[in-house]
């Protein structure tokens, strides 16, 4: 699954998915002059973000690993900055992730 994250698209968006779920976090290249530079995710336990891979035109991609078993919610936040400023990125973008477990018979 791909959630593809493009200039002018809305700063926080909500996600749903199953267990084992592994979601391609695709930033595209930002309007203004700020590069993409790290993902985190709040609960590495539940959601793992995996193979951050900037890309020369200034987007990026990551890797989200939804655990295998449990349920729960993780707040995942993409950081960017301009290349030429100093300080610490700031969160651009927040994707809310709910793993919801299939429903068991019994």
């Amino acid at each position: 699954m791909d959630v593809t994250v493009s200039p002018g698209d809305p700063v926080r968006r909500r996600l749903c998915v199953r267990p084992g779920t592994v979601v391609t976090l695709v930033l595209r290249t930002r309007a203004d002059d700020k590069r993409w530079t790290g993902v985190l995710s709040s609960a590495p336990a539940l959601v793992m973000v995996s193979g951050w891979h900037p890309a020369a035109d200034g987007g990026a991609r990551a890797g989200l690993r939804c655990a295998g078993t449990r349920g729960g919610r993780a707040v995942v936040t993409a950081s960017a900055k301009a290349p030429d400023v100093a300080g610490a990125p700031r969160v651009a973008f927040t994707l809310d992730v709910d793993v919801v477990p299939y429903p068991r018979e019994g």
